[in-house]
């Protein structure tokens, strides 16, 4: 076989996967990264544990995507899930599956995931440059010839796999330098928005509230003409809104929702396998128990303490008044209360504050056999920096473990 230079942009998920895999192929692979360490992004998944990928069947990931997964099936057919599985548990990291199927390494610690891949990198003797940002493709007749990057150095290559990622998080250095590039090079690029991304609020409350995280909850999203339904799971309050896993799931469908909607709101119900008519029964059951009691401390049983004031306030409802003196009318409200939490929402977080970037490298100039640009021969794309994004539960992950996977090879094979 021919040994070919590949240069490969990116030291995420994505890159360091392309570049396994290329010099796995016996091919001269160089990794570019712009910060001074490898994987800087992937140390945050998963709040730092590293959700690596989920065990559900082929199809059903295939749904988790935002309406591009279609384009996926090649990259998952070569690697997918068991495949990832198998390369860390080969290499001597366990893995374990949790609640919705979801994989995460046995260490808890997304920094056994980056050792693994670093080793690999080291063993398949890919050079690594550290601190190097690209400035450009250099690109002749259509065909890709080599990058130029900081400090005016030139690097030469057969093939080029641009793997920079997004936009979100780009303290990171996701800062849309590859797709920049990629447009100078006159791919299209599909407009980039915020994914499984924070909600802003309205009102106050989440101020009140920040940092509270409510459990067993479900979410009714509504503009009154339509609504979406959310399983129960959990959310956590932010400074100016709410976060958390129910929200980024919903999150992509509320910012295409909110494009053609201002009337958006969300109502939380605070216990969901309860019906209002059992919590009825129980507020009486309580409130005849002991009538002495206030108001407050009553609603212990049901609240955590911060969202109890802040719900006596809402109800302009005395929190030291008796239970025995709180009205039919004043109990409704707060059953009302408890099943529909109502708060308005204004927009998404910041793509900045998105966990990842919806939008990228449009679909229409990568061949999905290859992920070879359809426009700059020789020219590779791998992970975030394309328009496909996910769910959570580690199909993004996954996501840019396959594309990297088949990019590498493409590149080494072609």
């Amino acid at each position: 076989m021919e040994i070919k230079k590949i240069a490969i942009v990116g030291a995420g998920p994505a890159g360091m996967m392309a570049a396994i895999r290329a010099a796995g192929l016996k091919q001269d692979v160089t990794l570019f990264e712009r910060n001074p360490t490898l994987g800087r992004k992937l140390l945050l998944s998963g709040k730092g544990r590293c959700n690596l990928t989920n065990t559900c069947d082929f199809d059903s990931f295939i749904e988790k995507f935002s309406g591009n997964g279609q384009f996926l099936r090649d990259a998952f057919r070569k690697f997918f899930n068991h495949e990832l599985m198998r390369f860390f548990e080969e290499r001597g990291l366990k893995l374990r599956v949790e609640r919705q199927l979801r994989v995460f390494p046995s260490t808890d610690s997304s920094a056994s995931v980056l050792a693994v891949l670093k080793r690999e990198l080291l063993k398949n003797k890919v050079k690594v440059l550290q601190d190097c940002r690209i400035n450009a493709i250099i690109a002749e007749n259509g065909t890709a010839k080599g990058i130029s990057f900081s400090g005016a150095r030139h690097f030469s290559a057969d093939r080029i796999i641009l793997a920079t990622g997004g936009v979100s998080y780009s303290f990171t250095g996701s800062s849309g330098d590859g797709l920049e590039i990629a447009r100078s090079l006159g791919h299209r690029i599909v407009p980039l928005r915020p994914g499984l991304s924070p909600l802003i609020i309205r009102q106050g409350y989440p101020k009140l509230l920040e940092g509270l995280t409510l459990k067993n909850i479900r979410l009714k999203i509504s503009d009154e003409k339509k609504e979406i339904i959310s399983p129960v799971g959990e959310l956590l309050f932010t400074g100016r809104g709410i976060s958390g896993p129910l929200v980024f799931s919903l999150s992509a469908k509320i910012g295409e929702w909110l494009e053609k909607s201002h009337n958006l709101y969300m109502e939380i119900d605070l216990k969901p396998g309860l019906s209002s008519e059992q919590l009825n029964s129980r507020l009486l059951r309580e409130f005849k128990s002991n009538p002495k009691k206030n108001a407050r401390n009553t609603l212990k049983i049901l609240l955590p303490q911060r969202l109890i004031d802040l719900s006596m306030d809402i109800l302009k409802l005395s929190p030291d008044k008796k239970v025995s003196q709180i009205t039919q009318a004043e109990r409704l409200k707060i059953i009302s209360l408890l099943k529909a939490f109502r708060m308005d929402i204004t927009s998404l977080a910041s793509i900045e504050e998105g966990m990842v970037t919806r939008g990228g490298v449009s679909l229409k100039d990568i061949n999905p056999r290859t992920m070879e640009s359809r426009l700059v021969k020789g020219l590779y794309f791998a992970g975030e920096i394309i328009d496909v994004d996910a769910d959570t539960g580690g199909f993004n992950l996954q996501a840019a473990f396959s594309t990297g996977y088949l990019a590498g090879e493409s590149a080494a094979l072609s």
